[in-house]
């Protein structure tokens, strides 16, 4: 009986690495904002489009450039470099909104371009070091390695209901 509960608790870390190494691929929509490329679930994503004004909002914190009406739902556009006070960037041809889906909210992001879908193993996404960056961690889920590039994958569901963003209405905190 000893020697069986040896062999169990051995064998614990080594299955806890296999389960580690085999953790599920995930795609990732790839964007630049800067030098830098993020990485979010594209599972959140519902369309990229052409960047078009928004309606401004009196009041809105100067990160929600305002609304746009996409087919009957008024979207509210959040600016990231603006969010994440990166210096701000005169809006381009290449300067996109990604249309999100968070929890049934729908918001649309501004980006200086889209890069591409990227599929990542889960040995491919290493923690993002403790350090101070525009990103908050708690909105970093880890940094992807593809090739030479590196990513910084945002928790962008977390980041769009943070109260912080405020545009998670207390309906959606249910």
């Amino acid at each position: 009986m000893g020697m069986m509960e040896h062999d169990t608790l051995a064998a614990a870390p080594r299955a806890a690495q296999a389960q580690a190494a085999s953790a599920p691929a995930k795609e990732y929509l790839t964007f630049r904002l800067g030098r830098e490329e993020y990485g979010i679930d594209i599972l959140r994503v519902q369309e990229i489009r052409g960047y078009e004004e928004p309606t401004r909002i009196a009041n809105a914190p100067p990160f929600i450039k305002g609304v746009v009406n996409l087919r009957g739902v008024i979207v509210p556009i959040v600016d990231l470099r603006m969010r994440f006070g990166c210096e701000q960037v005169e809006y381009n041809g290449f300067t996109v909104s990604i249309i999100l889906n968070v929890k049934g909210r729908v918001v649309g992001t501004v980006v200086d371009a889209v890069s591409d879908v990227i599929e990542l193993p889960g040995e491919a996404v290493k923690p993002a070091p403790e350090m101070s960056s525009a990103v908050d961690a708690k909105f970093i889920t880890g940094l992807g390695q593809v090739g030479e590039r590196m990513l910084i994958l945002l928790d962008i569901e977390s980041l769009i209901l943070s109260p912080s963003l405020g545009l998670a209405g207390s309906e959606l905190l249910a």
